[in-house]
């Protein structure tokens, strides 16, 4: 492995872990939007500040974009507050609207230059190496390696000076707002870190595929996490996960790095989606499933329960209680194997009879109690 190839690495995993600290919080608070309208809307500030400059190594470019981004996050709030329009409508005019402003100046009056349309929209990592850092005669590394790692430094002291008033804006504004905590200062304080870190991660992988690296990462740590902490945690490793397989996936394809960052991001999201162990949608149906079964086991118990005659060695036909309870007859042998096999019922004179644990479930059911019959194997059934 090159020399090159670790920097692209190293760049990509720390741009990543540095935008899956604030976007996390973004997650939390429903503003994932957000994160989209700075990142396009730093193009403007990048743009004006070539204009202005003629250079894209002044820190004016980086300047103009993060007060563009800045005045992104004041514009949308004040949309807001009128009343007139929603936040998602409030987010959708006022960043395309700057955006377009951006790209038609670059259009104009930057297409001699690398910052063109196409770097904007897609950046690419791999010409990160070639901007180097040197002091003092000495090339100490690519300028994006250092950015990055800044940016890295900075959203993880503000994650944990933040992270009570962060915590309760995302899950509790109007208890923040009553212990005292400023909601402007807490909203703009995030708002800032997202302008500073998209303009960071703008060169590495450009406009649109920034998004990504805040949203969906945290996305998907909101399906495996139980707690903040552990969300900020989870957002950060698939980050890095997602950044160092998306440049092996295009290694292996030569194709777009960024592209293929936002790839493996949303198939890790896509595989969270599936098989998170609450939240999942395959847990989730299982776990109908299993309460489906558990149901209708309880029901199968109670009607054996009334059917009982005097004496406890009554048998009862099994295709009189089918008809009775309205099953089909897949279902109806699923259940009696389920009851069969955690020894509530047995069969006897060619019928079926309650076991004593089967007549205390049915009774625990029928009669109750505040907490359900325990069927302590049925959740084991597919």
């Amino acid at each position: 492995m090159s020399a090159a190839q670790i920097e692209i690495q190293l760049i990509a995993a720390l741009t990543a872990a540095a935008c899956a600290i604030p976007g996390t919080f973004l997650v939390l608070r429903r503003m994932a939007l957000i994160s989209d309208a700075i990142s396009h809307s730093v193009v403007l500030g990048i743009a004006l500040g070539f204009l202005l400059v003629q250079s894209l190594n002044s820190p004016l470019l980086i300047l103009g974009a993060a007060l563009v981004g800045l005045l992104t996050a004041l514009l949308v709030e004040l949309l807001y507050r009128t009343g007139l329009v929603r936040q998602d409508a409030a987010i959708g005019l006022v960043f395309t609207v700057l955006f377009s402003v951006g790209v038609i100046l670059i259009s104009l009056y930057a297409r001699g230059v690398h910052l063109d349309v196409h770097a904007v929209l897609l950046g690419e990592l791999a010409f990160a190496p070639l901007n180097r850092l040197v002091v003092a005669g000495r090339d100490i590394g690519p300028v994006a390696l250092y950015v990055s790692a800044a940016l890295l430094a900075i959203n993880t002291v503000f994650a944990a000076l933040l992270y009570k008033e962060q915590k309760l804006a995302a899950f509790d504004p109007v208890l923040a707002t009553l212990l005292g905590f400023s909601p402007a200062v807490i909203h703009y304080s995030l708002m800032g870190v997202i302008a500073l870190t998209a303009v960071g991660a703008f060169e590495a992988v450009g406009a649109v595929l920034a998004v990504a690296l805040f949203i969906v990462p945290a996305a998907t740590a909101y399906l495996l996490a139980d707690d903040l902490a552990e969300m900020l945690l989870l957002s950060v490793a698939l980050g890095v996960a997602a950044a160092l397989g998306g440049y092996w996936l295009a290694s292996f394809l030569d194709t777009s790095i960024a592209g293929s960052m936002a790839t493996v991001a949303g198939l890790l999201f896509a595989l969270a989606w599936l098989l998170a162990p609450e939240q999942g949608l395959l847990t989730q149906r299982n776990r109908r499933n299993r309460q489906r079964l558990a149901l209708a086991l309880r029901a199968f118990l109670v009607h054996l329960l009334q059917q009982e005659g005097r004496t406890r060695e009554e048998a009862f036909p099994e295709a009189h209680l089918w008809r009775e309870l309205g099953w089909d007859r897949t279902f109806a042998l699923r259940i009696l194997a389920l009851a069969e096999r955690e020894q509530l019922v047995d069969r006897w004179q060619g019928g079926l009879r309650l076991t004593d644990q089967g007549r205390i479930l049915a009774r625990e059911a029928l009669h109750g109690g505040e907490e359900p019959p325990r069927f302590p194997k049925a959740g084991g059934v597919p």
